[in-house]
């Protein structure tokens, strides 16, 4: 390729041939997300077979072919902390990506950096420098200067380099497939936003009752459908704060919803005629189908759990040390108590608590279980040592 930026369809035809015949490539996209309904897919940036090179979206005529090496079986796309790339794949393909390898997890399976920006990760496994991201910049904008250019193709220059050292070590330490299963819960996980109820995820919720509920449901959905409509961030159109007020306050007319505090906004006078007529219609919502309160994971049962989940705590910081893991990988304080509840209290779960499952089972399962079951004793054996306990079973 002459230029370091494809505008031409035919030169990023081309550009997906050589992807193909590769097998494997370094994938980041620059966007801008403080105006738009989703992020505005502003850059795509790509290295393969040593060469770095970017695509101009406004340019193209179809990124098609690319999403469809994205989600084919033949191609390894290899990213760091690649959640917004999965979800664009997901949006403009409706499909998941197939082969896709996330640097940042697979650092976190070989050390206990998890997250570690691209910089510190070029300069640990490199010793290489790479430039420093242009936060600030507008990728909207055209043309694109060349220092811009030259600042994110730095973000695909040495994926692959270090892909192929993180790759190496995985397999030496029988971790490979624990990256693997890592990736796909992360693919997973990003495209479940495209089904889950994603108004439970409003703030302030724990505090309503069931009809309340109902009115966030409602408003959330009708925010959505404008911002849609309006391609605004839907947190532009209504806060979730002013989400809950309003499920609190249920005004009936327009002038009792423009009276709160942050709603007297000019755009919400046009709006509020339309926002009274969906918190009535949540109003009447059969008591059979009004939305349950979930319960918040966040929430301790007791003082005895508590203490229970700080020792699990430190049991697993120290396994986690001693095997070179990331701690905030293996799980989480919510993942800790998750196992307190299934394995001590006998809580029903319909799902197997994280860290008894899969590869983290084999990090920590068995020692956690055995640690709530009385079976291990734990003491300082080498305060010096970044893992100083020592696990001893009780005979």
């Amino acid at each position: 390729m002459s230029s370091p930026l494809i505008v031409q369809q035919s030169e990023f035809i081309a550009l997906c041939d050589q992807i193909r015949d590769a097998g494997i490539v370094a994938f980041d996209t620059e966007f801008v997300s403080e105006f738009t309904y989703r992020p505005e897919l502003s850059l795509l940036q790509f290295a393969v077979n040593g060469q770095a090179v970017a695509v101009d979206p406004y340019e193209m005529d179809d990124l098609s072919p690319w999403w469809d090496i994205m989600t084919d079986d033949d191609t390894v796309i290899v990213v760091h902390g690649g959640r917004e790339e999965v979800r664009f794949c997901r949006h403009f393909s409706g499909k998941k990506p197939r082969k896709l390898v996330d640097l940042q997890i697979a650092e976190g399976l070989r050390s206990r950096s998890f997250p570690i920006s691209y910089t510190a990760l070029v300069a640990r496994v490199l010793n290489e420098k790479a430039g420093s991201k242009e936060t600030r910049t507008d990728w909207r904008r055209r043309p694109l200067t060349q220092q811009q250019i030259k600042y994110a193709l730095d973000d695909v220059k040495f994926v692959l380099k270090i892909w192929k050292i993180q790759e190496k070590e995985l397999i030496d330490l029988g971790r490979l497939d624990w990256a693997e299963a890592e990736f796909q819960r992360m693919i997973d996980e990003v495209d479940s936003e495209f089904h889950r109820e994603n108004w439970r995820r409003v703030s302030g919720l724990h505090k309503l009752k069931p009809r309340e509920l109902a009115i966030v449901r409602e408003l959330f959905d009708w925010r959505d459908e404008v911002a849609q409509e309006k391609n605004q961030p839907a947190r532009r159109i209504l806060r979730d704060d002013l989400l809950i007020e309003l499920a609190r306050r249920k005004p009936a007319t327009p002038q009792d919803l423009t009276a709160t505090r942050d709603l007297n906004r000019k755009n919400m006078f046009k709006l509020a005629p339309e926002v009274v007529q969906r918190i009535a219609k949540a109003q009447q919502t059969p008591n059979d189908q009004l939305p349950q309160l979930m319960e918040n994971p966040n929430t301790q049962q007791n003082q005895d759990e508590q203490v229970i989940g700080k020792l699990l705590g430190i049991a697993l910081a120290n396994r986690c040390a001693e095997m070179n893991v990331s701690q905030t990988l293996v799980g989480t304080s919510a993942d800790l108590r998750h196992l307190v509840r299934y394995h001590v209290y006998k809580e029903i779960s319909d799902e197997r608590p994280r860290l008894m499952a899969g590869w983290r089972a084999e990090v920590c399962g068995d020692l956690l279980t055995d640690v709530l079951d009385g079976k291990i004793s734990m003491r300082v054996a080498d305060p010096e040592s970044d893992h100083p306990l020592h696990f001893e079973r009780l005979s």
